[in-house]
């Protein structure tokens, strides 16, 4: 018993730092993204780095002395305007990514070729906001702006984020170019897709629902051939008005095909629909 209580604590602080690691390491991801692929080529994708951005080309300004002035304000507008504190670990990605922008300003630009520059630098910037996201914080910034427009104005967040980003690539094509402003879209598409990749993953789950008169047998096989649950609905026809049960299932997309053929040779006039399961917690499925 005192071995389980003492691995407890050790279990929570491992974690615990596991998610500071997180931050700085996504951190680190965002900064060189920004000074070898998107400040080179004059893309300002959105955010505090876009603004960073705009105003060195106009000013000569440091970006990351830029982004440290605006990042710090905007973090202390959030906990005034919105009540709550953001926690130390979102104050820590708010902070070291100017850092890291500023130790890595001397790094030769990858690229001078803008497409490549927007697509690449829109991925590593989304593979470093992953990885900030799955250490539970986030890069502050104009995030916090969105949030106070959000609560102020009862405009949805993703339509308040999409707004300050569409400003500041608007901006950007009156400074730099409309071509400049179009390749920053192709960075923002890529960083969201990005994200989606690194919280989800590639292994996507299915949803699979099963109408079938010979349901039975489907379940016992599902259940014994492709060892996966099953969970039962009750359903009633639109239009015969007759009680029904739905099978449903969630399966690899390895499985997939297995399960198809099974349903396939118990009962050829199935019903079935597939939809893809986006992220899927539980016994046999990895969090």
């Amino acid at each position: 018993m005192t071995k389980k209580r003492n691995r407890a604590p050790r279990k929570i602080w491992f974690v615990k730092t596991l998610d500071y690691f997180y931050v700085i390491l996504g951190a680190a991801f965002i900064a060189i993204a920004f000074n070898v692929l998107l400040l080179p080529n004059h893309i300002a994708s959105g955010g505090v780095s876009g603004i960073s951005t705009i105003i060195n080309s106009l000013t000569g300004w440091t970006p990351a002395f830029i982004q440290w002035a605006l990042n710090i304000p905007l973090f202390i507008a959030g906990v005034f305007f919105l009540g709550y504190q953001f926690g130390i670990k979102t104050f820590i990605g708010t902070m070291t990514i100017p850092l890291f922008v500023y130790l890595s300003q001397d790094f030769a630009p990858w690229t001078r070729e803008p497409l490549v520059a927007a697509l690449f630098g829109g991925v590593l910037v989304g593979f470093g906001l992953g990885i900030v996201f799955r250490g539970k914080a986030s890069t502050g910034g104009t995030d916090v702006l969105a949030q106070i427009v959000h609560k102020y104005f009862h405009l949805s967040l993703g339509v308040c984020v999409a707004i300050i980003d569409g400003l500041v690539v608007i901006s950007a094509m009156f400074v730099f170019s409309i071509e400049s402003g179009l390749y920053a879209l192709i960075a923002l598409f890529a960083t969201s897709k990005t994200i989606d990749l690194v919280q989800v993953g590639l292994n996507q789950s299915k949803t699979v629902l099963v109408i079938s008169e010979h349901q039975e047998e489907i379940r016992q096989a599902i259940l014994f051939k492709i060892d996966r649950g099953i969970t039962r609905l009750s359903a009633k026809g639109g239009y015969t008005d007759d009680e029904k049960q739905i099978l449903l299932c969630v399966i690899s997309q390895r499985e997939f095909p297995k399960l198809k053929e099974v349903v396939k040779e118990i009962d050829s006039s199935a019903f079935v629909v597939v939809m893809s399961a986006s992220e899927v917690m539980g016994e046999g499925f990895s969090v």
